[in-house]
């Protein structure tokens, strides 16, 4: 997205129709018009908790995301808002506000657990939202958390053990950043009577029990899934913004009249966020701009629509496979861009045309090599090298045509006394062929002191040459006759003296 273009509301992104995912068209296409790096801030947690005030502050706003004002959740799906980055205007801010996790009356656990796990997959900084306090029941809600390794694989091979938290450790490379978000808090920040910070509250919250017990597994299980896949976490704890009677009409609400403390800690909470967060990454290091992104959504969307789950690694192969095709699409059109600007046809010789060729070909890679990306083997490169191989060897056909079109007008233009004589008859006499010859030379001498004739010049003016071979010819054979004849009339005068 260029940097002045700007998203003046949410668009749904992914929406939960009839329990089925669907993404919508709209939506891919702004988010496939972003060019720069994308940081992705997604907020999770269960319905009316807020989550989407906290993303329209991200945004700079007080309304946008919906709010509502009733038990019911109200974001259905995903819902995706790109904002210009605060501070960093070469990347683009892009929101995902979830559906509310636990809807009784959506009563679907399992489209809970894929929009979590989307949200997961897309996001370079998950946002936790939870009401109350850190405790086992807040730990309980959170059971999304350990069923990660169910709803996403990292790898495609079936020697994968996805009940093994071992085995998921490498989630740590692409799993974004977590920050816990508890609002309505209302206890004092203390441990063993001592003040505490926030994020030592959050830890405290996720130590882990002794023992072997079932119990003691259940209790673990959460925070260890947090610990592991989540070694990068932040808490923030929030007041409640105002009385729970203007709770409705939050949006519209200033912040004066809100509490200052709220209003200090979603401060505080934005500026961590923007100073923080970082741009969307992929295994191999690729940063993603809004156009990967468009492509995960619908890769990761169309996986679980057929009833798949999600792999990492197939994503981004599949991901190389269509940026490397594009990739050889737009090196090409540049090549042909660069060629149809630099190249002046006809040129004088073939190396003029191979040098601009040579350069053209080089700018032609650098755009190549910078959007491709998991090229290991070379394949889309070679690919791409072929194609200009071909479209260089189509403008040095063009370019002999070019040159023997202008050669021919040339000799055409220079010529024209020469062929009204021949038309004429002009050189059927005595002596004709040395006038015909002198002629033909001097056409020759003018064509040779002409420039920008091109590679072709030799060979035009060969069958030019050529073609006059019979008329030569018969001029010759007449001027033979003809003088033979004024030979034989001058002998027969001498004789009558």
């Amino acid at each position: 997205m260029a940097s002045k273009m700007r998203m003046p509301a949410p668009l749904c992104l992914i929406e939960n129709r009839d329990r089925k995912l669907v993404v919508h068209q709209e939506a891919l296409r702004l988010l496939s018009g972003i060019h720069q790096p994308v940081v992705v801030v997604a907020i999770v947690g269960l319905y009316r908790t807020g989550k989407s005030y906290l993303m329209n502050k991200l945004a700079g706003k007080n309304s946008g995301f919906p709010l509502g004002s009733t038990v019911q959740a109200n974001t259905k799906g995903i819902w995706m808002w790109c904002v210009p980055y605060p501070g960093r205007a070469e990347q683009t801010l892009v929101l995902l506000d979830t559906e509310g996790l636990g809807d009784v009356e959506k009563g679907d656990a399992q489209n809970d657990s894929w929009i979590f796990a989307l949200a997961v997959l897309l996001s370079s900084t998950l946002v936790y939202n939870s009401m109350g306090t850190i405790d086992q029941h807040a730990m309980d809600q959170l059971h999304y958390v350990t069923e990660l390794t169910e709803r996403i694989k990292s790898k495609s091979s079936s020697e994968e053990n996805s009940e093994g938290l071992e085995d998921s450790a490498e989630y740590v490379r692409f799993f974004p950043t977590f920050i816990w978000a508890v609002r309505d808090f209302t206890l004092q920040l203390e441990l063993n009577g001592q003040p505490c910070t926030e994020d030592e509250y959050l830890e405290n919250a996720l130590k882990l029990k002794k023992g072997i017990s079932r119990e003691v597994q259940l209790f673990n299980l959460p925070r260890e899934c947090i610990r592991l896949f989540f070694p990068t976490r932040k808490c923030f704890i929030f007041d409640r913004p105002t009385n729970r009677k203007n709770l409705h009409r939050l949006e519209d609400m200033d912040e004066s009249e809100l509490e200052p403390e709220f209003v200090e800690q979603t401060l505080k909470f934005c500026r961590h966020v923007y100073k923080t967060s970082k741009p969307k990454t992929i295994p191999g290091g690729h940063v993603v701009n809004g156009r990967l992104l468009a492509n995960l959504v619908e890769t990761y969307v169309d996986t679980i629509r057929s009833g798949g789950v999600p792999c990492m690694e197939n994503a981004v192969l599949a991901l190389a496979q269509i940026e490397n095709s594009a990739a050889v699409l737009e090196a090409t059109g540049r090549y042909v861009e660069l060629m149809d600007q630099k190249l002046k046809l006809p040129t004088e010789t073939l190396q003029e045309l191979l040098e601009v060729h040579a350069k053209c070909e080089d700018e032609a890679l650098q755009i190549f090599m910078a959007r491709a990306f998991k090229d290991d083997k070379q394949q889309f490169q070679a690919e791409l090298m072929q194609a200009l191989d071909q479209k260089k060897e189509a403008y040095c056909h063009k370019n002999e045509l070019e040159s023997s079109k202008h050669c021919q007008a040339l000799l055409a233009r220079l010529s024209e006394e020469l062929e009204e004589k021949i038309n004429k008859a002009f050189y059927s006499r005595p002596g004709g062929y040395q006038d015909y010859f002198d002629d033909l030379k001097a056409v020759t001498v003018k064509y040779h002191q002409e420039s920008g004739k091109g590679v072709m010049a030799d060979v035009v003016l060969q069958q030019f040459f050529n073609n006059k071979e019979d008329v030569g010819r018969a001029i010759l054979q007449s001027d033979e006759a003809l003088t033979e004849k004024e030979k034989e009339a001058e002998g027969k005068g001498l004789i009558r003296l």
